[in-house]
């Protein structure tokens, strides 16, 4: 199984969210770059960033810095928040990001989607589906639409998507642990596509149980910035794969 460490940007800091509220951000480190520097020398397989006044603006606020970060973390990089247009796609990916994540679209705009797959491959696009009390969250987790997260995967999957990350937006930087019954129902619908966990993610257990249920990939954020996990624990886990 991968692990993602995480790094989420707001006003040009590394930030983590308490279940999604932007009021109740904190600052994890000042110098997004220098956190990516230390994730890059720990030499895991990804670095997602997700680009939070994006998600709210609807564009690529932080394409800039998300750039440099590419640069200095010296892995590869997913980036999500603001997807909205395939302009931005090809802008982060003509920087050196190596996938895009597409979130509010997916629901918005399903032929967007389809667009993207099309002009950049399964490989580059990601979709992005966060849920509140199993239905599918949009813009940047503000609203809340009446569409089913299983619903929403089966339909990626029927058109060629091939990754996605879930999160639970009740579970996102509370350190509770995982919903691990969602995991289990999306690995059982979509079999063939591979699932990456985000967010309640507080101990090394927690990763064990999620191998244990299938699925392909973790985001770490603040159980690594609170200590609870140690680069060094994360790295273990992916060797063992």
């Amino acid at each position: 199984m991968q692990l993602l460490p995480a790094i989420d940007l707001k006003a040009g800091k590394a930030v983590r969210l308490y279940q999604g509220d932007f009021a109740k951000a904190s600052v994890v480190h000042e110098d997004p770059i220098a956190q990516a520097e230390i994730f890059g020398q720990a030499k895991l397989s990804y670095l997602h960033v997700v680009d939070l006044d994006g998600a709210l603006e609807g564009k690529a606020v932080n394409a800039d810095l998300i750039a440099q970060i590419k640069v200095h973390a010296k892995m590869r990089v997913e980036v999500g928040g603001g997807i909205r247009t395939l302009a931005q796609i090809q802008s982060y990916l003509a920087a050196g990001i190596d996938r895009v994540i597409i979130g509010s679209m997916a629901v918005k705009s399903p032929t967007f989607v389809k667009e993207a797959l099309a002009a950049f491959g399964p490989e580059k696009i990601v979709i992005g589906i966060d849920a509140k009390n199993g239905l599918v969250a949009t813009e940047g987790w503000l609203e809340v639409s009446q569409v089913s997260y299983l619903t929403l995967a089966e339909k990626m999957v029927a058109m060629g998507v091939q990754t996605i990350i879930y999160t639970d937006v009740a579970k996102d930087g509370t350190l509770t642990g995982p919903n691990f019954e969602h995991y289990r129902r999306l690995v059982e619908t979509v079999p063939n596509c591979k699932i990456i966990a985000s967010g309640g993610v507080h101990a090394v257990s927690d990763l064990v149980e999620l191998q244990k249920i299938g699925v392909a990939g973790t985001i770490i954020g603040k159980a690594f910035y609170e200590g609870k996990i140690s680069l060094e624990e994360m790295q273990a886990v992916e060797q063992k794969n």
